[in-house]
């Protein structure tokens, strides 16, 4: 059989994007590690990245050319609308071909799915052996359900990602990290309780963090090592930092096998405060930055969120960063329901005080299979037109009852380490008039409606 995975995940950069920035090298690991195992057990797998097609015609052409007899499709909730028509396409050139689709949306929202008459299975979970088991049965003409119950690997005993299914490396997650550059996930799920996230990784990976040994992370890092040479990583895991002494063990294990390559990890703050000799052991072994989810500035909204910290704890911990020479990302979010406007500046407020190296901002998204989004529907707070909606990026209105007009202010102003509100002001005016003055000239011209229409849809795509 011809075995045909695709990665549709082109919601915030769209067709031809490889390699613009990071997101457009990221590698799928889902994808990676259900082909390493497939092809162990003999077959070919072959793989479609969105990414690197012009468009829906290119991607026509490649299912006619490669000819599969089973497509799988892995599917977040922002790119559920490519997914879908990459399967409508798939079955219009030949109804034949089975449809799989796997991934975070089909395991939370799997009823969603499964009413798709274009979709032939649904593997929910870890897809791994489910899918192999898959592939044996329609091979061998064995009746399977739609619905799979994704088996729980043991994370020990699966190969290592196939990452010559992609056929490259990516791109470092910061310019001061060193090419060639890889990513590696140690473990999976979280303990955590945060309201915009749980229970949805619990449905999908179970309610404990299950990690691999250090001697098999450092094996695949060897490995790694031999085949690229790569001089810096980043490792995936929610939080890798709430396990002390795997990380201690990994710290000295990858020293002692030469391992000099710096790295970047993410850790939640309390982790941070509690155990800052883990953090420093960490920035001894090689971390170069920590990934950090201060959310808010607000103790009201951290307690909303459930996050488990404290706006004390965030402070602390990225004066420690500072005090390790250890660069800061800075996730956080804006447009949280309950959130007053005082509660947005406190957040303002705390990251232009962190002045961290990058920051990450978000609008409050309601993700399916989150508390929040429940709340957001049971409150008929939600503003989601479409699955892209659900990219967390600023940009688009969330929810209700928030003023964006506000939240765009309080987004640039946390974002202008060194500029005060006059300035911002100033700009804003400033850019205003221009934008007012192009939308003018536009409008002379007969066709002016169709082009403005055209840089809105530009600027959804780029959102």
């Amino acid at each position: 059989m011809k075995i045909l995975l695709i990665h549709p995940s082109i919601s915030g950069i769209g067709f031809n994007s490889f390699g613009i920035d990071q997101e457009g090298t990221w590698i799928h690991h889902g994808l990676c590690l259900i082909s390493a195992y497939a092809k162990e057990k003999g077959y070919s797998i072959d793989l479609i990245d969105l990414r690197n097609l012009k468009g829906w015609k290119n991607f026509r052409q490649e299912i006619i050319t490669k000819k599969p007899d089973v497509v799988g499709i892995t599917m977040m909730s922002p790119d559920y609308d490519y997914a879908i028509k990459c399967i409508d396409i798939v079955k219009g050139v030949n109804k034949h071909i089975k449809t799989v689709v796997g991934g975070p949306h089909p395991s939370i929202m799997t009823e969603e799915v499964n009413t798709n008459q274009n979709i032939d299975y649904v593997i929910t979970g870890e897809g791994e052996i489910s899918f192999s088991g898959l592939l044996h049965n329609i091979e061998n003409n064995i009746p399977s359900p739609k619905i799979i119950y994704g088996i729980t690997p043991d994370l020990e005993k699966i190969p290592y990602a196939d990452r010559e299914l992609y056929g490259h490396l990516e791109t470092p997650i910061v310019d001061i990290l060193p090419a060639p550059f890889v990513t590696i996930i140690a473990g999976r799920g979280c303990i955590y309780n945060c309201k915009f996230c749980q229970p949805a990784e619990r449905k999908i990976f179970g309610k404990k963090v299950r990690r691999r040994s250090v001697d098999n992370v450092i094996k695949e890092l060897t490995i790694l090592k031999e085949t690229y040479s790569f001089k810096s990583m980043l490792i995936h895991d929610d939080c890798l930092t709430e396990d002390k002494n795997w990380v201690l063990e990994f710290c000295e294990k990858y020293k002692l096998e030469g391992f000099k390559e710096p790295f970047v990890c993410q850790a939640r703050v309390n982790h941070i405060v509690k155990n800052r000799d883990v953090i420093a052991k960490l920035k001894d072994t090689g971390l170069k930055m920590l990934i950090i989810g201060f959310e808010s500035g607000s103790q009201k909204i951290l307690n909303f969120l459930n996050k488990g910290s404290t706006v004390e704890q965030n402070y602390e911990a990225a004066k420690i960063c500072k005090e390790l020479n250890i660069l800061v990302w800075a996730n956080y979010m804006l447009g949280i329901p309950t959130e007053t406007k005082e509660e947005i500046m406190q957040t303002v407020k705390m990251i232009r005080e962190i002045k961290p190296y990058h920051s990450s901002p978000a609008f409050f998204t309601p993700h399916p299979g989150s508390d929040l989004f429940d709340y957001c529907v049971k409150n008929d707070l939600s503003l989601i037109k479409n699955h892209s909606d659900y990219r967390r990026s600023p940009g688009k209105a969330k929810i209700k009852g928030v003023d964006y007009n506000f939240l765009n202010k309080a987004l640039a102003l946390s974002l202008y380490e060194k500029t005060d509100f006059l300035s911002i002001f100033i700009k804003k005016i400033i850019y205003t008039t221009y934008l007012q003055t192009i939308k003018n000239k536009i409008k002379k011209y007969k066709a002016g409606k169709k082009i403005i229409s055209l840089f809105k849809q530009i600027l959804k795509d780029k959102e």
